[in-house]
């Protein structure tokens, strides 16, 4: 939400994805009220099909498309010993086949126009790994290997392709924890706060912009210098 409102601020046409089209649909009406150009569309990024539909009704209404954020993701968390395998299948299902689904769907469209910006959402736990993670830490490190392919693969058809891994975010997810984890998570972050939404937002932006050109194959970590 933050980053579709940072992207507003800057002009741009965005479309929104989501599984949920209450606070998908909301988050549209409030932002065309300010005149921005914004559309949301509930696509399930784990389905393939549905991906590549969504891409060429946007390619058919807007002509291109110039930048891809990959954000969605959800959590299934347990231990190695207590984790099923259907929380270990849904999260790869969404955090890395949503990825690869959209990045496929979009990469034809970006090559043809011979320019893009793919910036994928990591987290510092694929690059530190977390208890209680198996599926979560599996997906963010395989972003990582992800982006690195294909900035070597897409870098050379005007393609850019770069990841943010965030810290510890004030996300709604995060506040909702108890206050003895959040606690820790402050503790471990050396400017001595959680992020705010604003400062991934900035980053996504940032990436985006020209002044990025030459920035590919990056993991921006955006953490307060989390310590591991």
């Amino acid at each position: 939400k933050a980053t579709v409102e940072k992207f507003a601020a800057e002009g741009a046409i965005i479309i929104v994805w989501d599984i949920d089209e209450v606070k998908g649909n909301k988050l549209s009406d409030d932002l065309r009220l300010q005149k921005v150009t914004i559309k949301f569309m509930k696509v399930n990024v784990a389905d393939y099909e549905e991906v590549e539909k969504a891409i060429l009704q946007i390619i058919n209404e807007f002509g291109k498309i110039d930048i891809l954020e990959n954000n969605a993701g959800i959590l299934r968390d347990g231990t190695l010993v207590k984790m099923t395998p259907q929380q270990w299948q849904q999260v790869i299902d969404v955090n890395l086949t949503g990825v690869f689904n959209c990045t496929k769907a979009v990469a034809p469209h970006m090559i043809e126009k011979q320019y893009g910006k793919i910036i994928n959402a990591t987290s510092v736990v694929g690059l530190y790994g977390n208890f209680g993670q198996t599926n979560y830490v599996a997906t963010k490190a395989g972003v990582i290997g992800m982006t690195k392919v294909w900035a070597r693969e897409l870098g050379r058809k005007g393609i850019n392709v770069n990841a943010i891994a965030p810290g510890f975010i004030a996300t709604e997810m995060v506040t909702s924890m108890p206050e003895k984890v959040i606690s820790m998570m402050k503790e471990k972050t050396p400017l001595g706060r959680l992020g705010k939404p604003e400062d991934i937002a900035n980053a996504y932006c940032f990436l985006a912009s020209e002044e990025a050109d030459f920035i590919n194959g990056t993991v921006l970590s955006v953490d307060g210098g989390v310590i591991t």
